[in-house]
């Protein structure tokens, strides 16, 4: 998730939904139709290249376009959709350099020996049948701990790809399994800010919403542990003959070590006692190069440069450890900040095509339009799920996924004697969970980008992901665990 973030740095009061009585939803569908026409016709039929590398980011640019004439027809001004987008770039500027620092994170992390030697280690210990439902499990724990899956991602998870695919398990499966455990942990962890921000829009407290949230959560990923479990058993993987070379070329590329530990532990420590990402991640890189200059000497002594020039390169720019293997060599690489810019440029134009539709009241149309359909109880709770679902594409941002929903659909779960945790758990189990599901979304972007497999190659593995929306509307329609408002 986006969910680096503090909580503190989300100001609910702040939050607005502009409106707009001149704009019809046909107007407001109109910047919609055409951006996913366009992005339809840019993966099946262009395969990604309708404008060169940057095809999505022009596509939502264009998209962003559209809704500023269809603003301006209906009496918006350009001053307040340029204030929105603003707004929109202030919102995703610590998510922006968080993702830079995930850069310099992965480039230190790689000379310092850290993922080497995750992967060493995990080589020993993970075996294949094993591997995916382990993987569930630990990216899991790291996130209930740290509240972030963000964070997950760009330590445990880079580490999980690598032994994975050393293995021989497609990278999808583990990408999958990676985003699977750590949007649990996220969703169930005290620390994670929308774990805070969907009981505070629904209007009841943080403990309440996890307990409650728990009833839809824990049978979503059991069901996904079971699933890749059976995957786990057959899936055919060619990695077992192959460990014991790998090994050994890792040991003749880095000093292996169980001291490199330390660095990773540290940033998770720091997480953990709610110290600031920004700070976090910060020192993870610094102590990495320190990490680095002490114990991969040799490693460095490979690189074009060596000593603290080559920790700095790793810092900014691409970096890629030569080895006896082409598998390891291809595994052994960063591209430190300079390669987030795709993802960077991604956010910024989604934040565009989001400020401008919030501002021409496209986004408060399209949900109240949603709203007015609800009449019976299940009707209520799959008009929040379809609202999450499709303010997660229209928007590209899952805050605005969980505060415009929370805020337009409280009054109505009121008005059907539904307790609020009702709809603090419909939020996160559409809202939290989907927004990683959509590539040009600022989550989908990152853990496409960290992970280094895109989103169409995890989507069908994330199951956890796409099952907990089809969970909660199960639940919603057999009346199961749906707590009613208490007379006072």
């Amino acid at each position: 998730m986006q969910d680096d973030k503090n909580l503190s740095e989300i100001d609910i009061q702040d939050q607005h939904i502009m409106e707009n009585k001149e704009l019809n939803l046909f107007e407001a569908l109109i910047p919609v139709v055409i951006l996913m026409g366009f992005l339809a016709y840019n993966i099946f039929a262009a395969e990604g290249e309708m404008f060169g590398a940057y095809s999505n980011q022009y596509i939502l640019l264009i998209g962003g376009l559209v809704a500023v004439f269809v603003g301006l027809f209906n009496k918006v001004s350009l001053v307040r959709m340029f204030l929105e987008i603003w707004e929109n770039w202030r919102s995703v500027l610590t998510p922006i350099i968080i993702l830079l620092l995930v850069g310099a994170l992965a480039g230190t992390w790689l000379v310092s020996g850290v993922i080497p030697a995750m992967v060493y280690y995990g080589l020993q210990v993970l075996s294949p049948a094993i591997f995916l439902p382990a993987s569930v499990i630990i990216a899991a724990i790291i996130s209930i701990a740290t509240g972030s899956s963000w964070t997950t991602s760009a330590t445990v998870g880079i580490a999980l790809i690598g032994i994975g695919s050393a293995l021989g398990i497609p990278t999808g499966m583990i990408a999958g399994a990676v985003i699977s455990g750590a949007y649990f942990g996220d969703k169930m962890s005290p620390l994670s800010d929308t774990t805070n921000l969907a009981p505070a829009m629904a209007g009841t407290d943080l403990f309440t919403h996890i307990k409650y949230m728990s009833y839809t959560t824990i049978p979503t990923i059991v069901f996904t542990l079971i699933i890749f479990t059976i995957l786990g058993f057959t899936i055919d993987a060619n990695g077992d003959a192959d460990v014991s070379s790998l090994l050994t070329t890792i040991e003749n590329t880095f000093n292996i070590t169980g001291w490199l530990f330390i660095v990773p532990l540290v940033v998770i420590i720091l997480i953990t006692l709610k110290t600031k990402p920004l700070i976090a991640l910060s020192i993870g890189v610094v102590l990495a190069g320190i990490f680095a200059l002490i114990f991969q000497v040799n490693a460095l002594a490979s690189l074009s440069d060596s000593g603290i020039s080559a920790v700095v390169t790793s810092v900014f720019t691409s970096t890629q450890i030569q080895t006896d293997s082409a598998a390891l060599t291809e595994l052994f690489s960063a591209k430190g900040m300079i390669g987030m810019d795709w993802t960077i440029l991604l956010i910024i134009c989604a934040m565009v095509f989001g400020g401008v539709m919030d501002a021409i009241g496209a986004l408060a149309k399209i949900t109240k339009e949603l709203l007015s359909l609800a009449s019976s109880v299940f009707g209520l709770f799959a008009s929040t799920v379809v609202s999450c679902l499709g303010l997660n594409v229209i928007a590209s941002d899952q805050y605005l996924a969980l505060v415009i929903p929370g805020k337009m659909f409280k009054k109505a779960y009121e008005d059907k004697g539904l307790a609020p945790e009702n709809l603090s758990r419909t939020l996160e189990d559409s809202g939290t969970v989907t927004s990683v599901l959509i590539p040009w979304n600022t989550c989908g972007a990152y853990q496409s980008d960290v992970l280094g497999v895109g989103v169409g190659e995890y989507f069908l593995y994330a199951f956890f992901n796409w099952m907990s929306p089809f969970t909660t509307l199960i639940f919603a329609a057999f009346k199961i665990k749906i707590k009613q408002l208490t007379a006072k």
